[in-house]
């Protein structure tokens, strides 16, 4: 039995609706939207402290690392981290947690499940709200959390609580439904009428809770998740789940699959401020903003703008509004977004749009993040590439070839461990290193600080694909 409240900390999903910032290769929940503090690095910290166990994370294989260096970097560290081999929705990644969690703390352990891309800015008053609703928890009730609205929002579903029930309560309320999001005119209906709350996506129950009603309401999705927890193995500290059984399981959010089925719910008001961050308005309305009420960052400068988001997301890159009214602009190295704030909701189509030009923006950052670290592309020609890569300390690159290409390494900052054939020597600042076509080779960081160098390729091709591993530190095919 564990007195514990666990986090479960949903980190999955593309944030398409914040692209360019957000995309499918390194999405919203790791970017420093609101502050020095990734979302969800934000999110682990929340639900952090006393009465709170070390986080289980649910993500996908591509984050596993970012994941592990986020958490580092707040000095925290994951009770467990799951991985899921492809997104099948919030019903079987939360009945996999639950799984997970009754076999290593009882059927008794208590899990709130959170996205990880939300933002409270009251961590404290989120805590106690969670404390308050824990009771109903542990007496057998599934607790979702409810927001008090100040707006009639499209873009979130809605909670309408049972007659009697109190949307100001400072304890779980009875539940009447769960509402789709609404028109324009059926929102403000909803607002008016004062007994609804938005739909947070936030639970709390027990293990054992969770687990019966999924018996209950969708036995399907317990036996193929239950298989690919069975059957799940494990590397470097994670949790793979057996893929095969996994894709097994119905693609469903767990509204649809168990809470619009359940007669055991409560629904706990929270009114200290919440936001999914679901949109580019979303972030403007979270920001600090001047009279005018323009969100600029550090290197944006609004002149004669009114209500209008802007922001430049790379280093040396000015933007400059002029005259602009309820605006949003997003501004990166290789993508600009420019849109009206009423138009937020529509940034999906932007990345589909480009998936349908093959164009290499809607998925992927021009920083590639890996386990050892980071690059990125300075320039591209025909028969060359010029990259900058930062090696973390500690961090090591696996030993590998290529067919069609060689390179030279100049580091500019730190100390290099190379390794090219029988040949390994250090390579310090102002100093390179010439890889040919073929030679086995491996790139470390020994030192205490990060590792910068240049990569100049030339060759017949160049994608990422040309890449012969032999040893790997990461467990990478």
């Amino acid at each position: 039995m564990s007195a514990q409240i666990h986090p479960i900390l949903l980190c999955g999903g593309s944030g398409t609706r914040l692209w360019p910032l957000s995309r499918k290769s390194y999405p919203k929940q790791f970017a420093k939207l609101m502050g020095d503090e990734s979302l969800f690095q934000a999110s682990a910290r929340r639900l952090s402290g006393e009465g709170f166990a070390a986080p289980v994370v649910l993500t996908g294989d591509p984050f596993r690392f970012i994941v592990t260096e986020q958490l580092a970097q707040i000095e925290m560290g994951p009770s467990g981290i799951l991985i899921e081999p492809e997104g099948r929705n919030t019903a079987p990644a939360i009945l996999a947690a639950a799984l997970w969690l009754a076999a290593q703390k009882g059927d008794d352990a208590l899990m709130l499940v959170a996205p990880s891309d939300h933002v409270i800015p009251d961590a404290e008053a989120f805590r106690a709200t969670v404390a308050a609703a824990a009771p109903r928890a542990k007496a057998g009730d599934l607790v979702t959390f409810g927001i008090t609205p100040d707006r009639p929002e499209t873009g979130y579903g809605y909670l309408e609580l049972a007659a009697g029930a109190d949307a100001t309560a400072a304890e779980p309320q009875s539940l009447a439904r769960f509402v789709e999001k609404p028109d324009a005119e059926r929102a403000a209906e909803m607002l008016a009428a004062g007994n609804f709350l938005w739909n947070a996506g936030i639970f709390l129950f027990t293990a054992g809770t969770i687990l019966a009603a999924y018996r209950a309401h969708a036995a399907d999705l317990v036996e193929a998740v239950s298989a690919a927890v069975e059957g799940a193995g494990t590397d470097l500290g994670f949790t793979r789940l057996a893929p095969e059984a996994w894709a097994g399981a119905k693609d469903i959010s767990i509204d649809y699959a168990i809470m619009e089925k359940a007669d055991n719910l409560a629904v706990m008001p929270y009114a200290a401020g919440w936001s999914d961050l679901g949109g580019w308005d979303a972030v403007w309305m979270e920001s600090a903003k001047d009279e005018a009420g323009n969100a600029c960052s550090a290197q944006a400068t609004a002149i004669d703008c009114q209500g209008t988001l802007l922001r430049s997301e790379t280093d040396g890159q000015q933007v400059v509004g002029i005259g602009l009214e309820d605006m949003m602009v997003v501004a990166m190295s290789d993508a600009v977004l420019v849109a009206p704030k009423a138009e937020a909701q529509r940034v999906k189509e932007a990345v589909s749009a480009l998936k349908a030009k093959g164009a290499s923006q809607a998925v992927q950052l021009p920083r590639d993040y890996r386990p050892w670290g980071w690059y990125e592309s300075l320039v591209i020609g025909g028969r060359f590439q010029v990259k900058r890569i930062v090696v973390t300390p500690g961090a090591s690159l696996s030993l590998q070839s290529h067919h069609h290409r060689s390179e030279h390494w100049i580091v500019v900052e730190g100390t290099a461990k190379v390794t090219v054939d029988e040949t390994v020597k250090l390579v310090t600042e102002n100093q390179s290193v010439y890889i040919p076509l073929g030679a086995v080779h491996r790139m470390e960081n020994p030192g205490k600080v990060p590792m910068v160098l240049i990569e100049v390729q030339t060759g017949s091709y160049l994608g990422e694909d040309d890449i012969v591993r032999y040893e790997d530190i990461y467990a990478r095919n």
